[in-house]
């Protein structure tokens, strides 16, 4: 019996934590703080529900008591007028959680304003004063609902480095007195492209790997699917949540594609199209669409999330390699190039135009991407122009290429796949070397 009620408790705290931590958050304006208290309404619920059953609203029962805890913590500071000053014409509302019959009618009349804090609470979050590992670490803690053992566990970093990226963090925002408001003006720009920075590297660490023994980790991509789609609840009019959304449901729907039984990769080109999921295929194109329209309406371009969403619409839409329409992924890549230049989308053209306009054209473009810094050990470098070489029937060049891509390669699953293809293309009795 506990034990189903402890499984009930994990559950309603993964998808009821940020709510809890956000409302909490606005009544205390500490980000430390309020975990701790949204935590202590956790460890009352597993004193006790397993006596006295689940309630019939979990999530209103967990935000009631955190923030009845933080009253509780206001007044033994002897700050609570100080903090309800702050908070102006809440005051009332505030102090009606205190009586627990006006909990759920009070929460159910203030759901836009619940809403405003999670936004709040995400662009806190992932505010650009914190370092990039930073915000995925509390992103991931705050809005995911992950224990600092699961990220950890994720991102292949030891638990007390997440544990000090988290701490630090905290300390960070109470330091430099970050406001928990939402941006505004020009301001509001800088802080979502932050936001959706992170969700999309939260999603690419669980769709390819950095590194490990696994080629995609699901939980990661799942996390970072609920907090996208998340926030496109809380902004619905912004046209880059949306190409982010597309983005992330369209490369998903590859998943259970991208391994073949024995979690090996399996490439683009080679992948079993029926097995991807078409319904996240539909949801990805309805959200791309959605993106597309709203930039139409302010006339504005698409922006990269929304370029990136439809390069992966052409492949969603081709039933078989041969009929993907790389002739527009390559116009779609020119447009990205403008908006949003980088080595490596200048890399992902490269294997567009080949596609499009033969292996040479692509390494014309690859070896000029030689000299850049920036992928000097990036494996995916000599990975493209091995393969580009090998199309192009420049077999031993190709070889030494595949060999180096796996000498970088930190991912285990990876570096099997690179000297698989350099063996491939050795001759007779040699074998490629194991590094």
């Amino acid at each position: 019996m506990h034990s189903a009620t402890h499984h009930a408790i994990d559950a309603v705290w993964r998808i009821e934590s940020a709510k809890i931590v956000a409302g909490t958050l606005r009544l205390v304006r500490d980000v430390g703080l309020a975990e701790e208290l949204a935590q202590d309404a956790l460890v009352a619920a597993l004193e006790h529900w397993p006596a006295t059953g689940v309630p019939d609203n979990p999530g209103a029962w967990l935000m009631a008591t955190a923030k009845n805890k933080a009253l509780d913590r206001l007044r033994r500071n002897k700050a609570l007028d100080v903090r309800l000053e702050q908070i102006g014409q809440d005051l009332e509302a505030q102090q009606a959680l205190v009586v627990p019959d006006f909990v759920d009618a009070l929460d159910a009349a203030r759901a836009d304003e619940i809403g405003d804090d999670l936004l709040r609470l995400i662009f806190t979050a992932c505010h650009p004063v914190l370092s990039a590992e930073a915000r995925v670490a509390l992103t991931l803690r705050l809005l995911g609902g992950l224990t600092t053992h699961e990220i950890a566990r994720a991102f292949l970093v030891p638990e007390p480095t997440i544990a000090q990226r988290i701490v630090r963090a905290k300390r960070t925002l109470s330091e430099a007195r970050m406001p928990f408001e939402l941006p505004r003006g020009a301001a509001v720009g800088e802080r979502l492209a932050s936001v959706l920075e992170v969700v999309y590297l939260i999603f690419n660490e669980g769709y390819t790997a950095t590194a490990g023994e696994d080629w995609i980790r699901p939980e990661l991509t799942d996390e970072a699917l609920r907090l996208g789609r998340m926030l496109a609840e809380l902004a619905p009019g912004e046209s880059e949540v949306h190409g982010l959304i597309a983005l992330m449901e369209l490369q998903a729907s590859r998943g259970a594609a991208r391994v073949d039984a024995s979690g090996r990769p399996v490439l683009l080109p080679e992948q079993n199209r029926a097995r991807w999921d078409r319904v996240l295929i539909r949801r990805g194109l309805v959200a791309l669409e959605r993106a597309e329209s709203l930039g139409a309406l302010v006339g504005h371009p698409l922006g990269p999330y929304a370029l990136q969403a439809a390069i992966a619409g052409c492949h969603a839409r081709a039933h078989t390699a041969a009929q993907t329409d790389w002739v527009r992924i390559v116009a779609l890549y020119d447009a990205l190039a403008q908006v949003a230049p980088s080595p490596v989308v200048e890399l992902n053209r490269a294997v567009a135009v080949s596609m499009a306009f033969g292996p040479a054209a692509g390494l014309e473009i690859i070896d000029t991407l030689r000299r850049e810094k920036s992928l000097q050990g990036y494996q995916w470098l000599p990975s493209v122009r091995g393969d580009l070489l090998a199309r192009m029937g420049r077999a031993d060049e190709a070889r030494a290429e595949f060999e180096c891509a796996a000498a970088l390669a930190r991912n285990v699953r990876e570096r099997e796949l690179l000297l698989e293809r350099a063996e491939g293309l050795a001759p007779t009795g040699r074998r490629p070397s194991p590094s």
